[in-house]
């Protein structure tokens, strides 16, 4: 995104009360950085998430303060809030893909994909990273530009899963019904079980996986046997 070098009284609306506050100085104060990138201040953001802390709840202050710059530097970056929490979760929507993408990559039969997904998904979901939580968390609790954001990156996940079910079908010389659907069902779920998952023990994560590998082959089975019966299921 090309960089803002507007003023920045130019273009924060008079109603942002973070904006109000902002007054543009030809100083740097004492800790505060002379040059800011965009990742620095992504990195900061990430920084003051915590497990059970929402995107649409951090201040333009507060991330200022942890990146160590001016508010008003924030601006030469970003328009505002918003468009840094959509940021992050395009971001996060991108690492999570990549990494279930190889776990799909290294398996090569249909029950070690479904395992190994959930596995990558679930592992994720266990790390330090806040990739996953964040996507989890914003879109169920979001603004809606957030929740589109969110709804946007598990548009992607099922695109490259409804490809991935097609490949192994052809592999395996089995038919799918509504391959598209079926990634979509899959992607849902997986996600919503995760957002339940989220704030569970690991016992009960544990449970939660294994359910989660046997709804989703259930769901694909479920599709090979109406492609196979040529019956549509609405019949």
């Amino acid at each position: 995104m090309t960089t803002l070098s507007s003023p920045v009284m130019g273009i924060v609306s008079e109603s942002d009360p973070d904006a109000r506050a902002v007054a543009p100085s030809p100083h740097v104060g004492p800790g505060r950085k002379a040059v800011i990138s965009r990742e620095d201040i992504i990195t900061a953001a990430l920084k003051l998430l915590g497990p059970h802390r929402s995107v649409s709840s951090l201040s333009l202050r507060e991330v200022a303060r942890e990146a160590g710059i001016a508010p008003n530097s924030f601006y030469r970056q970003f328009r505002d809030i918003d468009e840094l929490a959509v940021t992050l979760i395009d971001r996060a929507g991108e690492s999570l893909r990549r990494i279930i993408g190889e776990a799909r990559k290294r398996a090569r039969q249909e029950r070690s994909v479904v395992r190994s997904s959930v596995e990558a998904f679930m592992e994720q979901l266990q790390s330090d990273d806040k990739s996953l939580h964040i996507l989890l968390r914003e879109g169920t609790v979001g603004s809606d530009a957030f929740k589109q954001a969110v709804d946007r990156q598990l548009n992607f996940f099922e695109e490259e899963l409804r490809l991935d079910l097609i490949r192994l079908a052809r592999a395996g010389r089995t038919s799918l019904y509504e391959p598209a659907l079926t990634a979509k069902a899959i992607t849902r779920l997986v996600f919503a079980m995760g957002a339940t998952a989220m704030d569970q023990p690991p016992a009960r994560q544990r449970e939660l996986a294994e359910q989660m590998v046997i709804m989703v082959r259930m769901i694909v089975e479920g599709t090979q046997a109406i492609a196979e019966s040529g019956q549509r299921p609405d019949r």
